[in-house]
């Protein structure tokens, strides 16, 4: 693997970390806005929270709306310039977040900073995928959600420090605010990488430009002009000279695919355990101290777990990873759901959860971003990206505002104890493994132009 691409993909990939930090680490201000500002009420004589809605899942809101649209910058701008302008949207919404004197404003910087996250989990893994070999796409792209939980792990440890050294009511803001570090770097460093020699040909541009951008890339001078033709041949092949739309009918097998993996992945809970982690070890009988800290064990095992998803991707399949993952998510779930429902000790209850994150690392979380950035041809890429990414961060936001509701109800089972929550998620992971038997395809090996052809039906 030539340096140059690894560090290049490295580059694009640390957009994962600001993903994976912007998300969690709401979960360490999460009961110090509720205390603060006072935002635990019900919205009239709905089920659904001040909270829940403005203050944990309004984040995930823009998620959707950056993955949804994130298909037009990244096909009319650019890869590497949509990458440029999610680090300024990090940015600001991480300073604007820490200031923020109430809710509303406070939710409004939040939700900023989801937009840059959704449109990251587009344009991210489209340039990575395009700029890799397919012997290597799945190793190089899986580095997008090894910087999504590298960042989730030291979201949790900053949280836990923060925690420690300033007071509950100025560290929220400080857990918040220092993420526009990492985000000034990031947007600083995406300056230098070249853009996507596929998005250059695709958009017709001068053939001197696709030239120094392939150099860029570390491909040898006497093998560009072949990795030119290749990128040429393939788009004549899997496109036609009209303009071509993802909802045709041509591309409902990819479609199927994306939408499907998409939903899986957020129907495991796994969104639900990283940004509640600290309140359900609480509810397992950690004090919060220890809830915190006991967080960044989560954090440890998804770092761990996603390199051996990330060393096995291009070895076993993106197929035989999904078995694993879905297998342990049916076992952990269950024994989740078990431990809240017979009072087990928090040590076990602890030990379950750590089983479930290592499951979704190696299964999901090391698979969704390749698998729905290489299922799509070339022209259409950026919009089913955009699909893909839409429909998992629509179940996010859902699951999140969903959740505090149950997470406090008074009501039948669910009073004081969250354990039918996760016997559901148990119950879709059955669902989960019937699919990847039956519906999911192996992409690897194989090349992008190979499995635009295959999936869009063309022999």
């Amino acid at each position: 693997m030539d340096k140059r691409i690894l560090r290049i993909s490295l580059t694009a990939a640390l957009a994962g970390f600001l993903f994976g930090f912007d998300t969690v680490v709401i979960s360490g201000a999460n009961q110090p806005i509720k205390d603060i500002w006072n935002t635990n009420w019900f919205l009239g004589d709905s089920i659904f929270t001040f909270h829940g809605i403005f203050i944990m899942s309004m984040a995930l809101w823009g998620t959707v709306l950056g993955s949804l649209v994130g298909g037009i910058p990244c096909d009319r701008l650019g890869r590497k310039k949509t990458l440029f302008w999610i680090g300024v949207l990090y940015f600001v919404s991480a300073v604007g977040s820490a200031l923020a004197p109430e809710p509303y404003l406070f939710s409004f910087f939040r939700f900023i900073g989801g937009v840059g996250v959704g449109v990251s989990s587009v344009a991210a893994p489209i340039y990575i995928s395009e700029i890799s070999t397919a012997d290597t796409r799945g190793r190089l792209t899986a580095m997008y959600q090894f910087n999504i939980v590298f960042g989730i792990l030291i979201a949790f440890i900053s949280n836990y420090l923060i925690g420690v050294l300033f007071d509950g009511n100025v560290a929220w803001r400080w857990m918040l605010g220092i993420e526009g570090i990492p985000a000034l770097i990031y947007t600083l460093l995406v300056i230098k990488i070249p853009h996507s020699p596929r998005w250059l040909v695709l958009k017709n541009k001068e053939e001197s430009m696709v030239i120094k951008s392939i150099t860029l890339l570390g491909i040898q001078s006497d093998q560009v002009s072949i990795y030119l033709s290749q990128i040429k041949m393939g788009l004549s092949e899997t496109v036609e000279k009209e303009k071509e739309k993802l909802f045709s009918g041509k591309y409902n097998k990819p479609l199927f695919l994306a939408f499907f993996i998409a939903f899986f992945n957020q129907l495991s809970g796994i969104n639900f355990v990283l940004y509640y982690a600290p309140e359900i070890l609480e509810r397992a009988g950690l004090a919060s101290e220890e809830s915190l800290f006991s967080s960044i064990s989560i954090g440890v095992i998804n770092l761990i777990f996603t390199f051996v998803g990330i060393s096995l991707i291009d070895k076993l399949g993106r197929k035989q990873l999904m078995y694993i993952g879905s297998l342990g998510y049916i076992l952990s779930l269950a024994m989740v759901g078990w431990c809240f429902y017979s009072g087990a000790s928090s040590v076990l209850l602890l030990i379950f959860i750590l089983v479930f994150i290592a499951s979704h690392a190696i299964g999901q979380g090391a698979v969704i971003w390749v698998f729905i950035s290489e299922i799509f041809p070339n022209k259409v890429r950026s919009y089913g990206q955009s699909w893909g990414t839409g429909t998992h961060w629509a179940f996010a936001a859902l699951i999140t505002l969903l959740t505090p509701t149950f997470l406090d109800s008074e009501i039948g089972i669910f009073k004081d104890n969250p354990w039918p929550i996760f016997i559901f998620f148990s119950f879709m992971m059955v669902l989960q493994l019937l699919w990847v038997i039956f519906a999911m395809p192996e992409t690897k090996g194989k090349s992008l132009e190979e499995l635009g052809k295959l999936l869009s039906g063309k022999k």
